[in-house]
């Protein structure tokens, strides 16, 4: 399907702001440590800092997702990304700050409302994907992920390079002008956004404690934290695993950005595969077993007799890479059919729920991650640590393949046939409630699955079928 002349400029301008948020994020990283031990902190207090990021996203992700069609979801991107940079370039400064506990606490000050920004910025844009490419929603996340894993990997080797040009305000304050640029840019070109279904009529929204309990939207999410977990575990363990093969800086540096690259380079083709011509809970199913196969290749598994080897641990981050791609991408696409699927109206305020869980969940996990993994490092060895990650996997497997088996039985066994032709319902809403009845109290279905809801067009009319 060719995309409208708004759909272009709005994943041009979304491309632009994902890629600038992304560096200002992770800019600090090379640099950020030693300023701060020069202040007299402690690793374990600037590791905070960098950690109370992702918590901040966690608890404040779903309190957006719950009211962005009350805040407007044009209003909170674009406010998310101008608190975004506004905090970028005020924490260029603290390096004026000579004081240790002043210099921490306004570190953590700065991060948490960046990490507030950041949040709506990705709420709001996730949300605004589902509403402009309601065909394409896998394959435009995907897209656009790529563009933010982008600006994930250059975010450090730039900050690098501006603070050796011109010390540590430098990086800051110029990436942070560039995306209050961008921030601009998005301002004069996303239209507004009102709270309409598609069938033009205005229908009830349910919260995010329902969402969450539906068993599909369940296990998307714990999809997505397990992914999550699985990245940051490789973040905070991966160079003393990899430092008895004396490798040089340069190299170390290559092998951390080998599973986003693969990440950014097949995140396309997943989301493509979802929206055209797969199930999603496959893709998800898929992408857990490749996972499950790098870490015991990277560890390797203590059952696994095979030495740890460069050629081995390449593999393995490339499979890892491709793995949560899988993961991450489908879980998104399919989180959105559920939720609709169950009884959500298909407005933006179902977007923002459902937006608001995966940046949640996400941020969870990436917050578990380097902390479990620290920890199990020291106590029982990387080799042994990787079985956490590989359990959490194969969890995820087995649960989707339970979920999809389930749902398969129940589909000849209900009795129930409903067809709705389209002589009889011409909008949205009313084979809504013909399927659901009048009373949206009382649904004659409860729960339809993507496996057992499809639409079918023949040569005269449109035919909808739910078993």
């Amino acid at each position: 399907m060719a995309y409208t002349r708004q759909q272009w400029l709005t994943l041009i301008v979304f491309a632009i702001a994902d890629f600038c948020s992304a560096v200002c994020v992770s800019l600090q990283a090379p640099f950020y440590p030693m300023m701060a031990e020069s202040k007299g902190a402690t690793p374990t207090q600037y590791g905070f800092v960098f950690g109370i990021f992702e918590l901040t996203v966690f608890i404040v992700s779903p309190i957006y997702g719950n009211y962005l069609y009350k805040i407007g979801p044009k209003f909170m991107f674009n406010a998310g990304i101008f608190t975004t940079a506004s905090t970028c370039i005020l924490f260029g400064f603290l390096d004026r700050i000579n004081d240790c506990n002043a210099f921490i606490g306004l570190s953590f000050a700065i991060r948490i409302v960046e990490a507030m920004g950041n949040s709506g910025f990705l709420t709001a844009s996730f949300s605004i994907i589902a509403k402009e490419f309601p065909e394409n929603v896998g394959a435009t996340f995907a897209c656009l992920e790529t563009c933010f894993g982008l600006g994930m990997i250059v975010g450090p080797t730039l900050g690098g390079a501006l603070f050796e040009l011109g010390g540590y305000t430098l990086p800051f304050v110029s990436l942070g002008c560039l995306l209050l640029a961008a921030a601009s840019l998005t301002y004069c070109i996303l239209p507004s956004y009102t709270n309409e279904s598609k069938g033009g009529e205005e229908e009830k929204s349910g919260s995010m404690l329902q969402l969450i309990k539906i068993p599909a939207i369940a296990l998307a999410a714990y999809a997505i934290m397990a992914s999550s977990i699985s990245i940051g575990f490789l973040q905070a363990t991966l160079e003393p695993h990899l430092r008895p093969l004396q490798m040089s800086p340069f190299q170390l540096g290559l092998m951390f950005v080998l599973n986003g690259a693969t990440y950014g380079l097949f995140a396309p083709v997943w989301g493509f595969l979802c929206d055209k011509l797969i199930n999603p809970r496959l893709v998800v199913i898929f992408g857990a077993f490749v996972v499950i196969t790098s870490f015991t290749l990277i560890g390797p598994a203590p059952f696994l007799p095979i030495p740890t080897t460069l050629p081995v641990c390449i593999v393995a981050l490339v499979l890892h890479g491709t793995g949560f791609g899988a993961e991450l991408v489908a879980t998104f696409t399919s989180a959105h059919r559920d939720a609709v699927l169950n009884g959500f109206p298909d407005d933006i305020q179902t977007y923002g729920l459902v937006s608001g869980m995966w940046t949640s969940t996400f941020a969870l996990g990436a917050f578990i991650g380097p902390s479990a993994a620290g920890a199990l490092f020291d106590l029982v060895g990387f080799s042994w640590a990787t079985v956490f990650v590989t359990v959490l996997h194969l969890l995820v497997a087995v649960f989707f393949i339970l979920n999809m088996c389930c749902t398969a039985r129940r589909r000849p066994s209900t009795g129930i046939y409903t067809k709705i032709h389209h002589s009889l319902a011409q909008t949205d809403p009313e084979k809504a409630s013909l399927i659901t009845g009048t009373d949206d109290k009382t649904p004659l279905i409860r729960s339809i699955s993507d496996s057992s809801y499809f639409s079918a067009t023949s040569d005269s009319s449109e035919e909808y079928y739910v078993y």
